[in-house]
């Protein structure tokens, strides 16, 4: 939807956007928080129902994936992709019933932003809300989590959004629109 020297206001889930002729779209100086999959930018919430395939399978989103990765038997990990839902799942990944692995502190945050980019390159409308953002700040704005979130007052490290937009920078870099990276 690129307009050669237009210049046009898009309201982006209540955000002003510019989308200049070159298709890439604006934002300085914003910050989009996103968490509920019900609200706005909800797609980039690991709730959110865009399944992925990594692994040699299919998972329903990349919440299943990634709380499978806690555990190397493959059992447990076939339960979770199995789950309804991804807060069955979340549960499931949250249980210390079952043996986490030992590297999970070192290899968690390369697990995440594989299960994310997974479900970015894999969902071209994903992609292009993902670029549509410009370089506005991705937070996710939630009080249930410090490390992935920003803890609800910004003193968490908001790892899901820095995540979010290391890909988007990718994205942006690698010209992809063809799911590419």
């Amino acid at each position: 939807m690129s307009l050669t020297g237009s210049f046009h206001l898009i309201c982006f889930s209540q955000v002003y956007t510019n989308k200049l002729s070159s298709g890439v779209s604006i934002l300085s100086n914003q910050t989009i928080n996103f968490y509920s999959v019900s609200e706005a930018y909800g797609e980039f919430s690991n709730f959110a129902g865009f399944p992925i395939e990594l692994d040699g399978k299919r998972w329903p989103t990349s919440e299943h994936y990634f709380q499978a990765q806690k555990f190397k038997e493959t059992s447990h990990q076939a339960e979770i992709r199995k789950e309804s839902s991804p807060m069955r799942a979340a549960r499931m990944g949250r249980e210390r019933k079952r043996p986490l692995r030992k590297d999970w502190e070192s290899v968690k945050d390369a697990i995440m932003r594989q299960a994310v980019l997974a479900k970015f390159t894999q969902h071209a409308e994903l992609r292009e809300l993902l670029l549509s953002t410009g370089e506005s700040r991705l937070v996710e704005h939630t009080t249930n989590d410090a490390y992935w979130g920003d803890g609800g007052d910004g003193s968490g490290k908001n790892r899901l959004g820095q995540i979010l937009m290391e890909i988007r920078r990718t994205l942006r870099e690698a010209g992809d629109t063809e799911g590419e990276v």
